[in-house]
C-alpha cells in the first residue's frame, strides 16, 4: 500500500470549498442556455475533475473521496436553495458517481506518464456524468435537452483536455514541493 502525505486542515478545506463552488456554479449555470446545444454549466463543471485529480495525485484516493463527499454535501445543500430540486438531485447523483469513477480510474493509472491518469479519468467520468445528469434532470421533458447533453459532453471533453495544462502546472505548486517522480 502506497503511503501518501496527509493534507492539512487548510488544504482539505480549500479543496472542499473549491469542489463545492464548482458544483454550485455549474448547477446554476446549467439553467442558462447559450444556444440549442450548450449551457454555461459545461464550462465550469470539468474543474471539479481538476480539483479531485490534484488531491488524488498529492494525497491519494482516500482524501480525494473525502473531498468529493464533503463537496457533494455542501453543494447539494446550497443547490437545493438556488436550483430546481430536479437539477440538484440529478447533479448530486451524477457528481458523486462520476467523481468516484474519476478517483478510481486516476488511482489505477497514476504510475504512468503525468497526463494519462487525469486525461483518461476525466474522459470516463465526463461521459458518466453527462449521461446521468441529463437523463435524470431533463429526461422525459420537452426542450432541446438531448442536444444540450451532447454539447455539454463535447465541451466537458474539450475542457478536460485543456485542464491538463493547469494540472501539470499545479501538481508541484498547489501543495508545495516539486512534483514527484510519478508526475514527471
Amino acid at each position: 500500500m502506497t503511503r501518501y502525505p496527509t493534507p492539512s486542515r487548510m488544504q482539505f478545506a480549500g479543496a472542499t470549498l473549491a469542489m463545492a463552488l464548482v458544483v454550485l456554479a455549474s448547477n446554476v449555470l446549467v439553467q442558462f442556455a447559450i444556444n440549442d446545444w450548450l449551457t454555461w454549466g459545461a464550462f465550469s463543471y470539468p474543474v471539479a475533475f481538476l480539483v479531485s485529480d490534484l488531491i488524488n495525485r498529492r494525497f491519494g484516493p482516500s482524501p480525494a473521496r473525502r473531498v468529493a463527499y464533503v463537496g457533494f454535501a455542501v453543494a447539494i445543500a446550497a443547490s437545493l436553495l438556488l436550483a430546481p430540486a430536479r437539477i440538484a438531485i440529478a447533479s448530486g447523483l451524477a457528481f458523486i458517481a462520476s467523481q468516484l469513477l474519476d478517483i478510481g480510474v486516476f488511482d489505477r493509472l497514476r504510475r504512468g506518464t503525468w497526463w494519462r491518469a487525469p486525461l483518461v479519468a476525466t474522459l470516463f467520468a465526463a461521459v458518466l456524468d453527462s449521461l446521468m445528469f441529463w437523463g435524470i434532470a431533463f429526461g422525459g421533458t420537452e426542450g432541446p435537452w438531448l442536444t444540450w447533453a451532447l454539447g455539454d459532453l463535447g465541451v466537458k471533453l474539450a475542457v478536460g483536455v485543456l485542464m491538463l495544462l493547469p494540472f501539470r502546472l499545479l501538481i508541484g505548486r498547489t501543495f508545495g514541493g516539486a512534483p514527484s517522480a510519478a508526475t514527471r
